[in-house]
């Protein structure tokens, strides 16, 4: 048994370490995409630093997101990571206090030109590597508790994990064959679903290619409201939304005749109806599972007697169980809302600015997307369904020593990193990687 090292001389005298070996590819990714030329010709930038361009600040902030960085006081540590530094083309690396008195300069023009910038990326990836014939738009909302009454938008409403507490309530739209974002809406907490669907649709409905013309919407409750679905039905778009449970469609579903189509007592029917206010008669799924004799987080769904009950409103001209079959993936929204939490900062607020978080939250959506075109693009097909904190286990947080031999640069890791041939692939997809 070979012996342990008992004594240690620390020093602190080597500027070319890092762990964030890997993010060289995320980097490498986004020069091929000409991120930086398109922050600085698309934008015409008000704010200049006497120390950094703007779009140097952009870019370090959308990096850091990725490399792990949850805060922007987080962003400290690169301080002395002189190899990150250089990664980026930075002498320095911004202090948080300049990361964020840079959100705060940024003015509504600037956030648009940022939304734009978004936009003509996501039309230069869209197809890629296999062209789309159609459109999926997953629509959903959440709630982003705030700590503190001083944020601007920091409003009481729905929050079922923290009730009365201030929060934001973003609606965001996810493109359900590639988990694309489409467009997102941040906003003051009080604000319900309904009033900015019509304003979400809206901005999605202007990104559509032209070349595309099928395109279906799927939804939950808080869009089942005439002022946004009538219009859909004028524009000939297909939609299936969750419906609330009002009196009237309670006593309709008590009263169908329904039909097994799964196992363990699924069932399906249909009726129709016109609720409240709307302008005339719709179509209503209704799918009931027998209740477990231990059901837990049940809170959104309606039940009576031994059921559970999913209603729905649709316009397409599919059978009940298919109305059923092709909502269910929808559920995906859920895991892509916990991903931009738990792996990106959507859940830390930077300033009590509501336009610099607007731009903060533009910039997360953005660099979701970057991180999403990467794996679609760059790694094996396996890894398309990788978290982020997956990707930087495995391939973005590497020790490595940044190493300059005569005219080359060379990034040295641990000869025993196992995803060496993983990696090698997606430098060599990223040299051939060109964009339409």
């Amino acid at each position: 048994m070979g012996k342990s090292i008992r004594k240690f001389e620390f020093l602190f005298e080597d500027p070319t370490l890092t762990h964030f070996g890997g993010m060289f590819l995320f980097y490498q990714f986004c020069r091929k995409l000409d991120l930086k030329r398109f922050f600085q010709r698309h934008i015409h930038w008000q704010h200049r630093s006497r120390d950094y361009h703007p779009t140097e600040l952009i870019l370090a902030i959308i990096y850091t997101m990725v490399a792990g960085m949850r805060r922007i006081s987080d962003t400290r540590i690169l301080h002395y990571n002189s190899c990150f530094q250089t990664l980026l083309g930075l002498e320095n690396f911004p202090k948080p206090s300049t990361l964020r008195e840079f959100l705060k300069s940024i003015n509504p023009l600037e956030l648009e030109g940022i939304i734009r910038i978004h936009d003509l990326l996501r039309r230069k990836i869209w197809g890629l590597p296999h062209p789309a014939s159609s459109l999926i738009f997953d629509l959903d909302s959440t709630v982003l508790p705030l700590f503190g009454w001083k944020i601007e938008g920091a409003k009481v409403g729905y929050n079922p994990t923290k009730p009365g507490r201030p929060c934001y309530h973003p609606l965001i739209c996810f493109e359900g064959h590639t988990r694309d974002t489409w467009h997102g809406l941040l906003r003051p907490g009080d604000t319900h679903p309904a009033s900015g669907a019509q304003a979400l649709w809206s901005a999605c409905r202007k990104k559509i290619p032209k070349y595309l013309y099928r395109i279906r919407i799927r939804a939950d409750s808080g869009f089942f409201d005439h002022k946004f679905i009538e219009p859909l039905d004028e524009e000939k778009i297909g939609y299936v939304v969750v419906a609330k449970m009002t009196k009237p469609i309670q006593e309709k579903v008590q009263s169908l005749r329904y039909h097994t189509f799964r196992k363990n007592g699924w069932q399906v029917a249909r009726f129709t109806y016109q609720p409240h206010n709307w302008k005339r008669p719709h179509r209503f799924i209704v799918v009931r599972r027998p209740k477990p004799k231990e059901e837990n987080n049940q809170l959104t769904l309606w039940e009576f007697k031994d059921y559970f009950y999913h209603t729905f409103v649709t316009n397409l001209p599919l059978s009940p169980k298919s109305v059923w079959h092709f909502y269910k993936p929808r559920a995906r929204c859920e895991l892509d809302i916990r991903e931009l939490k738990e792996s990106f900062p959507l859940g830390n607020i930077p300033t009590n600015s509501f336009l610099a978080n607007r731009v903060h939250f533009h910039l997360i959506l953005l660099a979701y997307d970057l991180v999403n075109w990467f794996k679609r693009l760059c790694l094996p097909r396996q890894w398309s369904s990788a978290t982020l904190h997956t990707l930087r286990r495995e391939l973005l947080n590497l020790p490595a020593r940044l190493v300059h031999s005569g005219s080359r640069n060379q990034i040295k890791m641990p000869p025993g990193y196992i995803h060496q041939k993983l990696f090698f692939q997606a430098v060599n997809k990223i040299n051939h990687f060109k964009t339409p």
